[in-house]
């Protein structure tokens, strides 16, 4: 397949402090599933706002994804306490990606998230976080090790239980499968207009889709972008994510 015939996938940045300048950045990882997984082209999106140049260019654009990141989103945004002045922050990330989520929905763009792109999504339609899911009575710690290599940080961790009939039953096939697990956050209250897709089994949603989206609209607690090849249950969500980029492509060359 031609450059010409790939689809165009933005990536949100995360704006970082390196050394004395800020830096918007993507995680190669994501960038990586967005060529291997989807079958499409990454351009990176910087974490300013999004000025009428920005949300005009979504029209020439076939999908977004919505990667994870060190940092949580400020609790203000969902009506809760401040997080503790050591706790790593993105303001920027936040004012960009939060209220462009309902326009991406609007215009139709296929939106994939994972792990913080998840709880954005909730986030931006209202609903609100576990600052820390590990202190609340009934779930599980679903952090990882920091102090474990990288292949065992992200090695499946527990199983998730998939809603019948759903968006993510029909990606996958399969009613329940392994993910990994490396988030100290998580969906407390469900936003407005979302379905939940997946729970991990101490009830904890793990997958989220936008009801009334006409565009792929899928969003995941777990990282399948981490060796997809590996595991068949990630590499189908990129698939899907990547064909619903392409169907969008086809329809803006017809029109």
């Amino acid at each position: 397949m031609s450059t010409a015939e790939k689809p165009l996938v933005l990536v949100c940045a995360d704006r970082q402090q390196v050394g004395v300048h800020p830096f918007h950045m993507a995680g190669e990882k994501y960038i990586k599933a967005v060529i291997e997984g989807a079958g499409a082209i990454p351009l990176v999106l910087p974490a300013l706002p999004h000025s009428e140049d920005i949300v005009a260019l979504l029209s020439r654009v076939d999908g977004v994804l919505l990667t994870g990141a060190y940092a949580n989103i400020e609790p203000h945004h969902y009506g809760a306490d401040e997080a503790p002045e050591n706790e790593l922050k993105d303001p920027a990330r936040d004012a960009a990606t939060l209220p462009l989520i309902p326009q991406l929905v609007a215009q139709e763009v296929p939106i994939l998230g994972i792990c913080r792109g998840f709880q954005e999504i909730n986030v931006a339609y209202g609903g609100s976080l576990f600052h820390r899911v590990h202190e609340n009575e009934g779930f599980f710690d679903h952090r990882e090790d920091g102090n474990k290599s990288l292949d065992e940080q992200y090695a499946p961790l527990h199983p998730v239980d998939v809603a019948p009939g759903g968006c993510l039953r029909n990606v996958v096939g399969t009613d329940r499968f392994m993910v990994n697990s490396l988030h100290g956050q998580g969906i407390e209250r469900l936003g407005e207009g979302l379905t939940v897709e997946a729970r991990a089994e101490d009830g904890l949603v793990e997958a989220i889709s936008v009801t009334d989206a006409k565009a792929f609209t899928l969003a995941v607690q777990w990282h399948p972008e981490w060796k997809l090849a590996e595991h068949k249950a990630y590499a189908d969500i990129f698939r899907a994510f990547g064909d619903a980029c392409r169907q969008r492509l086809s329809q803006r060359v017809k029109s």
